[in-house]
């Protein structure tokens, strides 16, 4: 019996737009869509930011309602993870979604850090700020979340992001299964290298279930190697907009179906969205 992996597809980030990649979603209607695209290729959670019409980051509650309204139309039984985290934005602002979205899961930022996009070309910085995620911040989330029995998906961008979680735990303020995302690649957190990866699951407590998240083409190096070791893995415009060669991907639903071939090449199997559920341990659906 081969080992049931979960495979995640992240649809939309915040900063990249479609003068990137023209098959980005931004609306409601076509988030809706591309996770029908992630969920019928193999992915079991859709992690998802909200845009306005314009591709702009949002933060309004009634996008976040509406971009469930059309996820649930397409895909009735699929794991709803939602951001949390943003740059700039007050951590009232950050959660005020949740409680009226009620998703599954949400994604839980771990730590502070310089966040930048860097040109070895050109010499310059495309994007340079701090990531600002105090343990105050961090445990606010966390409360927001565990009123709404939200499951809290804990992305850890370095090493010391996995202790912060320690405190919390003793605190009895993260109440579910352990569920770590390693976010690698980014500049200022941790390079994505094989080496720094089993660091990172060598770092986390016995049982904690985790996955790789790697930023840029990158990922299916890494991907392929978290399959190796027992862990789940991340695909998804968000992230990364090229197959392993090379094309754009024209939709979410390829990276998944990519992932899926990828897991299966080296042995592995995808857990379905109701095996997901178990390996979660989640106990309930949206």
């Amino acid at each position: 019996m081969r080992k049931k992996l979960i495979l995640s597809c992240a649809l939309t980030g915040a900063a990249t737009t479609r003068a990137q990649c023209p098959y980005l979603p931004y609306t409601p209607k076509e988030l809706g869509e591309e996770a029908k695209r992630a969920r019928d290729a193999g992915a079991s959670i859709v992690h998802i930011h909200a845009r306005e019409e314009n591709g702009m980051p949002s933060w309004r509650p009634e996008v976040f309602q509406e971009i469930t309204a059309e996820v649930r139309k397409h895909c009735p039984n699929i794991i709803i993870n939602y951001s949390t985290g943003a740059i700039g934005i007050s951590k009232e602002e950050r959660t005020a979604h949740l409680p009226l979205t009620k998703p599954e899961m949400a994604a839980l930022n771990m730590g502070s850090m310089n966040y930048a996009i860097y040109s070895k070309s050109k010499q310059q910085f495309y994007f340079d700020a701090v990531f600002e995620n105090p343990f105050s911040t961090i445990k606010f989330v966390l409360e927001r979340m565990n009123e709404s029995d939200i499951m809290p998906e804990m992305e850890v961008f370095d090493n010391g992001h996995i202790n912060n979680a320690m405190p919390l735990i003793n605190m009895g303020v993260i109440k579910k299964k352990l569920c770590f995302s390693f976010v690698m690649g980014v500049l200022g957190g941790i390079p994505a290298t094989v080496e720094n990866l089993v660091h990172q699951k060598q770092s986390i407590p016995d049982g904690a279930h985790w996955q790789v998240i790697t930023i840029s083409r990158k990922q299916w190096a890494m991907s392929a190697a978290a399959i190796a070791m027992g862990g789940s893995f991340r695909v998804g415009l968000e992230d990364n907009f090229y197959l392993p060669n090379g094309e754009m991907a024209k939709s979410n639903g390829e990276l998944v179906e990519a992932g899926v071939n990828l897991a299966h090449t080296l042995g592995a199997e995808i857990a379905s969205i109701e095996e997901a559920r178990t390996i979660l341990e989640m106990n309930r659906v949206s």
